[in-house]
């Protein structure tokens, strides 16, 4: 079953226990997925490493305002934007733990040959790849710098 299919499984779930939360957040990611497919043209499957960024950055976005609602003492909003996202981060694939990230990456530094910060451009590209939906950019990012450093 795709990550679709399990969202609006789960969307269906949410109408019929009139879950306003939940079925707000759930919209959301329908929406998005129907978006990315009718930009690939019709008929298309979106691949599921495909439908992680959606969500990831589904989540990002509702954590930005909730930030930005946090500072404008906006309780209302920041909360309703931090269940969305909280509901949203079920459906993401469990995040590698920093010891599993760091022996993962020393994997593949070790593999390419990287021995410097010069060669920081060359193992992000394979790690972004190998990692994705494991572990956010910036922290691969950060642990590669501090590997390599």
């Amino acid at each position: 079953m795709s990550l679709a299919e399990k969202i609006a499984g789960d969307l269906m779930a949410a109408m019929k226990a009139q879950d306003k939360g939940v079925l707000e957040a759930l919209r959301a990611a329908k929406t998005a997925f129907i978006l990315a497919r009718s930009e690939k043209g019709p008929g298309t499957v979106i691949p599921e490493e495909e439908e992680i960024k959606i969500i990831r950055k589904l989540v990002k976005q509702r954590k930005e305002s909730a930030a930005i609602y946090r500072e404008q003492k906006r309780q209302d909003l920041w909360e309703k934007e931090e269940s969305e996202a909280a509901v949203l981060e079920r459906y993401l694939p469990a995040a590698m733990s920093e010891q599993e990230l760091d022996e993962a990456l020393k994997a593949i530094i070790t593999r390419l040959g990287a021995k410097a910060p010069s060669d920081m451009g060359r193992v992000m590209g394979v790690a972004s790849k190998e990692l994705a939906g494991r572990a956010e950019g910036r922290e691969i990012s950060a642990r590669v710098k501090h590997l390599l450093g």
